[in-house]
């Protein structure tokens, strides 16, 4: 780990010496608004690496993005790095259309124990429901953050999160059609458990997300960064743009579609990201990432 080399990526120029609450949330800001949550390697015809010299090489040199084996991994090596005490957790993601959670874990995530108190960090989920800051782990307390309002509520050793959600005012309906029936007003987005894992479990997770037919990440190619104010997304051909909480409670949603020739400039000018290979867009699930 070169920790400069990644502070150079971030564009973090903070203090780093002491590992409390305000650095670790400082770094992870940077972070999301620097690295994009993405699987466009799927689409590249180029697999994902569940290693931290492949993913530090992609993220921080290449000045790509990744998913959440990827980003979360990074976390970990970075905070490690600055002294912070951090366990690997894993996690199922709810599916709304289903109304269930998959039966194995499909995602990873972050617990770092400071000062007595314990924090999930979890820098690679993306779209409208990444964390905008670490949340105290604690269960049925409301924590308000730019996004929205996330709580976690614990269930016999079982942690389940929470957003609380906005109005949305779509400016152009016609290319939208999950938001207009997108009423919910808290969407549960993950559960998991504190038993700490071992990077070697999600190896199988890894491999099935990018080569299942029915995996969200084969159907979908999905781009999202954290701005200062909002997020921008690439789902396929179309680009979404929110911007939360710019009038009472509720979110300005912009979308538009992109055209193949423009994908390259699209991805090099709102995400930063310069891609090896022939990029192939695709969106053909049915699952809303709003």
């Amino acid at each position: 780990m070169d920790i400069q080399e990644y502070f150079a990526r971030i564009s973090y120029r903070g203090s780093h010496n002491k590992p409390d609450l305000a650095t670790m949330s400082d770094i992870f800001q940077h972070h999301i608004q620097a690295v994009p949550f993405e699987n466009l390697s799927i689409h590249c015809g180029e697999s994902i690496e569940l290693d931290l010299e492949a993913t530090y090489n992609k993220i921080v040199r290449k000045k790509r993005g990744g998913w959440c084996m990827e980003n979360n991994y990074l976390l970990s090596w970075v905070l490690k790095t600055l002294g912070y005490d951090v366990t690997l957790l894993g996690s199922r993601v709810y599916v709304p259309e289903l109304d269930a959670y998959p039966d194995e874990m499909d995602h990873l995530l972050l617990q770092v124990e400071l000062d007595g108190k314990s924090y999930i960090v979890d820098g690679g989920f993306g779209m409208a429901y990444q964390l905008w800051q670490p949340m105290e782990l604690i269960s049925g307390k409301d924590q308000p953050q730019t996004p929205g309002v996330f709580r976690f509520q614990e269930e016999s050793g079982t942690w389940y999160l929470e957003k609380v959600k906005r109005k949305q005012c779509v400016l152009n309906q016609s290319t939208s059609a999950s938001h207009n029936v997108e009423n919910e007003v808290c969407r549960r987005v993950y559960l998991f458990t504190l038993q700490p894992r071992d990077i070697e479990e999600f190896r199988g997770c890894n491999a099935h997300l990018q080569t299942a037919p029915d995996s969200l990440f084969v159907t979908k190619s999905i781009c999202s960064l954290q701005t200062a104010d909002g997020i921008r997304a690439l789902v396929g051909w179309k680009f979404t743009e929110i911007k939360y909480n710019y009038k009472d409670n509720m979110d300005l949603v912009e979308i538009r579609i992109i055209a193949d020739e423009e994908m390259e400039e699209t991805l090099k000018e709102k995400f930063n990201i310069t891609l090896d290979k022939k990029f192939v867009p695709v969106n053909t699930s049915r699952l809303s990432l709003f």
